[in-house]
């Protein structure tokens, strides 16, 4: 991050130096043009210096407060923590989240689980991310322990994966409180044959639920 922040300093610097060498290139140009035209005197007056010297400060951006990191994780419970958004004026939101890996440890998918109100069709929605490069046509599948696999659309993929919001159903969940490891299972799109099972620990899953959000709207 740091190396990232020295190059942006100095691309800054360079834009900031090439801005000024083009406004001292025109006001040579400018005071080459007053000699032309019959100027005893080719320096600027100091009436001018100023001008200019204000007019290139009023330029400069003087900086802005960098709001904090809305985001902060609140517990852990198991293999899931309780990531919070900060809000204002009302208490925060957390969802249960887990960050998914391969057997080198390597991240490749992200789950997020928070609750629905009472009466709702789903029990608890969740937002599973995977890979760019994943074969959308084929959908997503999630197991645990085991047993029947559920299928599940993608909603939407960005720079960061592709989308999948789900909604579970209150024996869903129980399943998952009583189960050890769920399996996300994805199809590449470079290798639609293959099929990549992701695991996903259920350590502390009910621990976890307890103190979820639930989200209104």
């Amino acid at each position: 991050m740091l190396r990232l922040f020295n190059v942006f300093s100095l691309i800054t610097a360079l834009s900031f130096a090439g801005a000024l060498h083009a406004q001292e290139t025109t006001q040579t140009d400018t005071d080459a043009g007053s000699d032309a035209a019959g100027q005893t005197d080719g320096n600027a007056t100091p009436t001018e210096d100023q001008a200019e010297t204000t007019s290139e400060a009023t330029e400069l951006d003087m900086g802005r407060e960098v709001d904090e990191d809305p985001t902060y994780i609140k517990e852990t419970h198991g293999d899931w923590q309780l990531k919070c958004f900060r809000s204002e004026g009302q208490e925060d939101l957390c969802q249960m989240y887990q960050l998914l890996t391969e057997d080198a440890g390597n991240p490749v998918a992200e789950v997020s689980i928070f609750k629905l109100p009472e009466g709702s069709q789903a029990a608890a929605g969740a937002t599973i991310v995977v890979p760019l490069g994943t074969l959308l046509s084929q959908d997503l599948r999630m197991s645990v322990d085991g047993g029947p696999a559920k299928s599940f659309s993608y909603s939407f993929c960005s720079v960061v994966g592709c989308f999948a919001r789900i909604g579970m159903t209150a024996a869903d969940l129980e399943a998952f409180k009583k189960g050890s490891n769920a399996v996300l299972q994805i199809v590449p799109a470079q290798a639609p044959d293959q099929k990549v099972n992701i695991k996903m620990s259920l350590s502390g899953f009910t621990a976890a639920l307890e103190n979820v959000s639930t989200v209104t709207n």
